[in-house]
């Protein structure tokens, strides 16, 4: 439950019989998110089994009849679900939920209110004229956002309910906890093959699912935390799993992986070498020995051999990580990378601790790679030239082609506009 902070001004009205509409925003708060969300909202980036629109809608226990976006994502995210997208809904009862926000449990805000933390409005309770002024070019100006509903009384949502996501390393640290909380929430079966010579440790805790075939030798240990592993996955022999873990499906774990604790794995990865407390959206491959800890890898990824990321300073010191170019203080002594889709790491690559590699790049030097590399960027030896988009989204149709998928029109530009929005933003 959400308290109140004095009464309601706002003229809301709960309509007999009429339903609640759960509508999801995108804010001014997407540019923290960077690279990650340059092609996808807020709201789809994951933590635990899911992403954050995916916890919303299951805490709330509805399907949201909008999500208001940035212009140039609508188009794609209209292709890629059935939920309106920048259209107002129609009921005089709606609740509109931040995207950025990592829900646990659900939010009953009281009519007329809105919960701010900081600039960022985590909800707000809305009739349907209020809630016409919330345009989706409205939503990303915080000042205009607050005068839009300044008449709207205050109520505080508890930080137990959900936490809002401010920077990428929020979500690598929610992680291990979520996969916990979800793994509580889910009945633990066996349903896959599993070898004669494979080990599960503490099998209560863990979830094979359909068409998952677990060799020999391999080893999930659940004694530390669960391990779910989804649909038609493959675990090769000598691999070792450590929960709390999440493996997506269609995923393949190599021989010799070893995927330590805190892992999500989004669907259709290939896995290899060691990687502790990592998130990958999906559709990324790590195949080879290397390592990467703490980091939260985007789609389309490609690791190369070898890949090193460090997410320890020799000092201990806490890290700071260069959002957008900005170096910001995260309080953490363990942060990794943050890698933007479609990016690239040559074989023996070398991260340093709290680097970002933004959208389309192409990292290959024989020493440290830059702590912050800009989106479209060709990175050697001999400097930074520009990785060309039109070149950049050539390869991209092969990558993509080689599982299965095909960009549409929509998606093609929306890549391409990825190059614009970053040179404006980005601080080179």
């Amino acid at each position: 439950m959400a308290r109140m902070v004095g009464r309601p001004k706002c003229d809301v009205s709960c309509r007999t019989g009429r339903l609640m509409q759960l509508i999801i925003f995108e804010d001014a708060g997407f540019r923290n998110l960077l690279p990650l969300v340059y092609s996808r909202c807020t709201f789809n980036l994951r933590c635990g089994f899911n992403n954050l629109l995916d916890k919303i809608e299951s805490a709330m226990g509805r399907t949201a009849e909008s999500v208001f976006v940035r212009k140039e994502l609508a188009a794609v995210i209209a292709e890629r679900q059935t939920r309106r997208v920048n259209q107002p809904a129609t009921s005089d009862d709606q609740l509109w939920v931040n995207g950025r926000l990592l829900l646990r449990e659900r939010l009953d805000l009281p009519h007329g209110a809105a919960a701010w933390r900081g600039d960022a409005l985590v909800a707000a309770r809305l009739d349907r004229a209020a809630a016409s002024r919330l345009a989706p070019e409205l939503l990303l100006d915080t000042v205009k956002l607050r005068a839009a509903l300044a008449t709207c009384a205050a109520a505080e949502v508890p930080s137990s309910l959900g936490d809002i996501i401010e920077f990428p390393w929020q979500l690598v640290q929610q992680n291990s906890g979520e996969i916990m909380r979800q793994c509580g929430q889910t009945e633990m079966r066996v349903s896959g093959a599993v070898d004669a010579g494979a080990t599960l440790l503490n099998p209560d805790s863990i979830h094979i699912g359909e068409g998952v075939r677990v060799k020999a030798g391999a080893v999930l240990d659940a004694e530390s935390g669960p391990i779910y592993v989804a649909n038609n996955v493959t675990i090769h022999p000598c691999a070792v799993v450590q929960g709390p873990c999440y493996i997506g499906e269609g995923c393949t774990i190599l021989p010799g992986t070893s995927l330590r604790a805190g892992c999500s794995v989004g669907m259709v990865c290939k896995i290899g070498g060691e990687i502790e407390g990592t998130i990958f959206h999906g559709y990324s491959n790590k195949q080879h020995d290397g390592f990467i800890g703490h980091s939260y890898v985007g789609e389309w990824v490609n690791l190369g051999a070898d890949t090193v990321g460090s997410d320890l300073k020799n000092t201990y010191g806490t890290v700071r990580v260069p959002i957008n170019g900005r170096p910001i203080d995260t309080g953490e002594r363990f942060v990794g990378a943050f890698i933007g889709d479609h990016t690239k790491t040559a074989i023996r690559t070398t991260l340093p601790t709290g680097c970002v590699i933004g959208y389309a790049c192409n990292v290959a030097v024989s020493g440290f790679a830059p702590t912050f590399v800009p989106s479209f960027s060709w990175v050697t030896d001999k400097g930074r030239a520009i990785n060309e988009p039109q070149k950049a989204l050539a390869v991209a149709r092969t990558v993509v082609a080689r599982r299965n998928r095909k960009y549409s029109p929509a998606e093609e530009a929306l890549f391409l506009s990825v190059q614009r929005t970053a040179d404006e933003i980005e601080v080179v």
